[in-house]
């Protein structure tokens, strides 16, 4: 994984003209294509900018003082030969030259402007730095490094709250019920055939409604059994009496851990429509070493929380939780098994809770693009409205 410093030794050798022509087209792709990586690139050219201004005042001081210690010199050399016991007691004549006279003129008379003024510039200097280091802190991610993946559903609800508004001005002062808006977007998949589904627990924060939606746009009204905040789990149930059933998963759930490197794969919603998302499982542990998460190298998007991560065999290995905001491909998700151990003390708590797991897995041996075809029929949009 490359770190900060590694990028701007990347951007050193892409303004210097280091680069092969290869890399410098794929950097600047990359430039194009990823906002991270481009704000990156834009801190180092400000750092850059900074640095060499402050180098050239540097400069620019250490001259001045050099010509300080010249004069100082030139102007002490007669007084110590008029006192040596070998000087004739004779007035010596000093000649300089117009250059000199002009350098002693000009300090004499603006000494005092020039200390005041390499003052301001290192001043301006620390200011300059202090400035891009609150700069820093301002736009940073929260202080956890860490962003939630749900998505707010912005242009819904400015749709909603327009319709509101015409509705009003159509029924002038008739008391109107409350509309709940369509606020916040996850991802959620199924975890029984019977009605069960999987989310993240931050996804239906503040919930006052949930609906699930499939790829075929089947709507499911759903229920919040039981929410994990410290795993960033929730176990929902659907609640129409017309639902029957998911059908038979074609999944099942890992219960131990994930070799490093072994490659991944998700289905999310961050948009209207299912997205595939692939990479690999880059650390057994997730942000500052919690070790109830994966790190998975996938790029994902507000809206991916709640969703799936799947290995290569088709086995679900976890459930899409966070990113991190300070590192490119830094994703976590919450490992499986502590899915199956809430789903195990669920059972002890709500005896009549029934929880079927899957126990065959139907995507071993196929290939991804059957797997995908198989498993999007499972993974869902939940709408959280408020």
């Amino acid at each position: 994984m490359q770190t900060e410093a590694d990028y701007y030794a990347l951007f050193e050798a892409y303004q210097r003209g280091e680069l092969a022509a290869g890399a410098r087209a794929s950097l600047e792709a990359r430039l194009s294509a990823e906002p991270r990586l481009q704000q990156l690139y834009t801190e180092y050219q400000e750092l850059m900018g900074t640095l060499a201004a402050y180098g050239e005042r540097r400069r620019t001081r250490r001259t001045i003082a050099g010509l300080h210690e010249a004069m100082l010199a030139a102007e002490a050399a007669p007084a110590a030969e008029a006192n040596s016991p070998l000087t004739p007691a004779v007035n010596p004549i000093l000649r300089i030259s117009r250059t000199e006279r002009r350098l002693r003129e000009f300090w004499s008379g603006h000494r005092a402007t020039v200390g005041v003024a390499a003052s301001v510039a290192v001043l301006a200097v620390f200011s300059t730095l202090l400035g891009l280091d609150l700069w820093r802190s301002a736009n940073a991610p929260a202080v956890s490094g860490v962003r939630e993946l749900r998505r707010e559903v912005a242009q819904i609800v400015r749709s909603q709250k327009a319709l509101i508004r015409k509705v009003d001005n159509q029924m002038g002062d008739a008391t109107l019920p409350p509309v709940r808006t369509n606020k916040f977007s996850g991802t959620g998949f199924a975890l029984t055939s019977d009605g069960y589904l999987v989310t993240s627990a931050h996804v239906i924060k503040g919930a006052d409604s949930l609906l699930v939606e499939g790829r075929d746009h089947q709507r499911y009204h759903a229920e919040t059994v039981y929410a994990d905040k410290k795993h960033d789990l929730a176990i929902l149930r659907i609640r129409d009496r017309d639902f029957k059933s998911f059908g038979k998963l074609p999944y099942t759930f890992k219960a131990g851990q994930v070799d490093l490197g072994e490659r991944v794969y998700t289905l999310g919603y961050p948009r209207e429509d299912v997205v595939y998302g692939e990479g690999a499982l880059s650390a057994r542990s997730g942000y500052d070493g919690d070790t109830a998460f994966y790190q998975v190298s996938i790029p994902l998007n507000p809206g991916n929380s709640g969703g799936p991560l799947l290995d290569s065999q088709g086995n679900l290995i976890g459930v899409v939780s966070s990113r991190q905001d300070d590192v490119i491909g830094a994703a976590f998700a919450t490992k499986s098994s502590f899915l199956v151990r809430l789903v195990d003390s669920l059972k002890n708590k709500q005896a009549a809770q029934p929880y079927h797991l899957p126990r065959a897995n139907q995507l071993a041996g196929t290939a991804r693009a059957q797997q995908v075809k198989r498993l999007q029929d499972f993974v869902f949009v939940v709408k959280v409205y408020e």
